[in-house]
């Protein structure tokens, strides 16, 4: 069948009362309605609006090589303005219910290890140089071409272990499981909640939270997730207003006194594109980028993948739709990203929350991307949503994501291996690019010691070969001088 006779065929599955906006996201035919795609767009914001504190606060607490840092407010600014952009352009270009925003790590790294060996405008720059190698391998079908690489089994794992990977966030960021300091190493790497058992307010509304979403979702209730995040925002606003509790973490349910904050846009333009060549050797500015590059080529991949599997919309060869447009639109918010002083923008795994609440669809996105907009202007408003009440929605979408486990045939090891590695490695690394890496660099090792190397796409052996260099990469760093 033809490309032209495929669309015939979508167009005519459309109903036809749908109105304009219905048709150009395919809201019905893809099985949801206006009012899932807004509780969708809701449900995704309020889980990834961390975003709007924490990315300040890595950023703005790094110095450069100068000791000069980033502006607080400028920096809030910067990320809400390149979320709300990106993340309707996605909506618009790709039909995908998936927000962008600033990626965690990649903000680490850039905060960490590239402002210390250069100036901020410098290592922006070499973001947006990132960002348009990201495009170019887009525009060549390289990235797009990867992607279709991938066994369906492996992108089936990849779904999954996102699931347990966005559970386990919700569960550290709500305090539920914490890291335990330990200088002799002899105990067990996380305890449950700070002293090995739970403890304090802000845990409670977190098991409230937990409870009242799977009730609802066994319950089948419309907009779950939802519900639960907004119901327990009011307990802990409640809560904190009697015992103003500290423990909450980066935002407090508290009604803040000024609602209104303007923003400041200082820092967008602010970056230098080869500036960081005269700043440090070229290969030190190479294996930069591939640090930035192979992590957001990666993660983006396999984010794209877990959403959409989750969503259903994956085509019966494994493939997602508007990949190409996908993709491009990932790669141009890394640009934005570090031409906005922000840091790479990626496409965010919490938007599986939306998935979970119904949304199918771009138009989502709107209602993500409006509220950046809004949060320009309202910033201390949107952020009274504690972690502990937004926690129960990862956790809950970990278990929906999780369900696609069955599809994986657990009898055949040359794929069960692979697949269970990628599983696992991805919470417990807390990494999704080291999960694909780690199940890429199985399905190599065992088609081969099985005799069947000719099955392995020559892209999985090109891309195994880069993980090689991306797990060794500190040693790599370490003879050429880097650190």
């Amino acid at each position: 069948m033809s490309d032209a006779q495929k669309v015939a065929d979508r167009r005519s599955a459309e109903p036809p009362g749908a109105n304009s906006v219905d048709r150009f996201f395919r809201i019905t035919a893809r099985g949801s309605t206006f009012a899932r795609e807004i509780r969708g767009g809701f449900a995704t914001f309020f889980t990834m609006a961390y975003i709007l504190v924490l990315n300040p606060i890595i950023l703005g607490n790094a110095e450069d090589k100068y000791g000069h840092t980033l502006n607080g407010a400028e920096l809030v600014t910067a990320t809400a303005l390149v979320a709300a952009v990106m993340t309707v352009i996605m909506g618009v270009g790709g039909n995908l219910p998936l927000a962008l925003a600033a990626g965690l790590g990649l903000n680490a790294v850039v905060a960490f290890q590239i402002a210390p060996l250069m100036s901020w405008p410098d290592a922006m720059g070499l973001v947006v140089l990132e960002g348009l190698l990201i495009c170019v391998l887009v525009v060549t079908g390289l990235r797009e071409a990867v992607m279709h690489a991938i066994p369906q089994p492996l992108k089936q794992a990849i779904s999954v272990g996102i699931g347990l990977f966005i559970a386990f966030i919700g569960f550290v960021d709500a305090g539920f499981v914490s890291r335990i300091p330990d200088i002799a190493n002899t105990t067990v790497p996380v305890q449950l909640g700070a002293t090995g058992s739970l403890s304090g307010w802000p845990i409670l509304v977190f098991c409230l939270g937990v409870l009242l979403t799977i009730a609802l979702l066994a319950r089948k209730v419309r907009g779950a997730i939802l519900i639960s995040i907004l119901a327990m925002t009011v307990v802990a606003i409640v809560i904190n207003s009697v015992a103003d509790i500290k423990s909450w973490g980066l935002t407090t349910p508290k009604v803040p006194d000024d609602i209104v904050a303007a923003p400041e846009f200082g820092l967008i333009g602010d970056f230098s594109l080869f500036g960081s060549f005269g700043e440090t050797t070229v290969i030190t500015v190479v294996l930069l980028i591939f640090t930035l590059l192979l992590s957001d080529f990666f993660d983006t991949m396999g984010t794209v993948v877990g959403i959409t599997a989750e969503a259903g919309l994956l085509d019966d060869e494994g493939k997602v739709p508007n990949l190409g447009r996908v993709l491009l639109i990932d790669g141009a918010a890394a640009v934005a990203g570090g031409a906005s002083s922000a840091s790479s923008a990626t496409s965010y795994i919490e938007s599986a929350a939306g998935v979970g609440e119904g949304a199918r669809t771009g138009f989502a996105n709107l209602i993500t991307g409006g509220l950046f907009a809004v949060a320009l202007f309202l910033t201390p408003l949107l952020t009274i949503v504690p972690m502990q009440a937004a926690a129960p929605a990862l956790v809950a979408v970990g278990f929906l994501m999780m369900t696609q486990v069955k599809n994986i045939d657990w009898d055949k090891y040359e794929i069960a291996i692979p697949a269970f590695l990628t599983i696992a490695v991805m919470p417990f690394t807390y990494s999704i690019t080291n999960g694909i890496g780690a199940g890429f660099l199985a399905f190599v090792l065992i088609k081969t010691v099985l005799g069947k190397a000719k099955e392995v796409h020559w892209l999985l052996w090109g891309t195994s070969a880069l993980f090689l260099v991306y797990f060794a990469i500190d040693p790599i760093e370490q003879l050429f001088g880097v650190k």
